[in-house]
């Protein structure tokens, strides 16, 4: 007798598998990684723990500040490079352990404090110092809000956005260079505009959605008992 085949059957995710795996997408997206850090986390074998290294690079950038030693010149872009050397390698880790949570904030901090020390040191305009922080943190809570509701910001967004690698060592070359204010207004007014308008589409586009899902569930209740069985039957006639 001839029967037919029936579909394999879907496995069931692992649960735990499952938070680990969305816990690790969440931590990895609040680090905003850029292009550079893409490029070379493949090929840094298992990297450092991350917590530890990042932690290193903040007190590190501390007492540099501390100690007098930025002046203008090329020692502005020492900061940059001491989080760059020592974060960087902790990206091929996973971010499953216990305090990894912590990488994020501290990250974040490391590349805040780095773009106002460097700024001070190079004398530029505080009020664009403030502006440049607030773009790319409010660009952190756009992420964090998102991937809190389980939508994700797309992948070329943190690689057009340039990463805090980039962001920290295009700072601290400017500043080397003594051009530090013309660069910080470009960088502020492109970040700006690449975080402010697809942050804008994305909501807009969600909000479409929701009242199209919303529009079509409604329309769904209003139908008539006569009118759902015939679209059923309908439906069931084309299967």
């Amino acid at each position: 007798m001839i029967t037919q085949p029936q579909a394999a059957a879907t496995p069931t995710p692992d649960p735990d598998e499952e938070r680990r795996r969305i816990q690790t997408a969440r931590l990895l997206a609040y680090r905003d990684d850029g292009p550079l850090v893409h490029a070379l986390a493949g090929k840094l074998g298992k990297g450092l723990p991350p917590v530890p290294a990042t932690l290193a690079a903040l007190l590190a950038v501390i007492a540099v500040t501390a100690g007098g030693l930025l002046e203008p010149g090329p020692m502005l872009l020492v900061p940059p490079l001491i989080v760059v050397l020592l974060v960087l390698p902790t990206a091929p880790r996973h971010h499953l352990g216990r305090f990894d949570w912590l990488t994020p904030p501290l990250l974040r901090g490391a590349e805040f404090l780095t773009m106002i020390v460097i700024g001070l040191a190079a004398d530029a305009p505080k009020w664009l110092l403030f502006v440049l922080v607030y773009v790319v943190g409010y660009h952190t809570y756009d992420t964090v809000y998102r991937t809190r509701q389980s939508i994700w910001p797309p992948a070329w967004v943190f690689h057009a956005g340039l990463g805090w690698e980039l962001r920290l060592l295009i700072i601290g070359a400017g500043a080397a260079l003594g051009w530090l204010t013309p660069v910080l207004a470009v960088l502020t007014a492109y970040l700006f505009v690449l975080f402010a308008v697809e942050s804008v589409t994305s909501w807009v586009r969600l909000d479409k959605a929701s009242a199209q899902a919303g529009a079509e569930a409604e329309q769904d209740l209003e139908a008539s008992p006569e009118e759902a069985m015939e679209q059923a039957t309908g439906e069931a006639e084309k299967a």
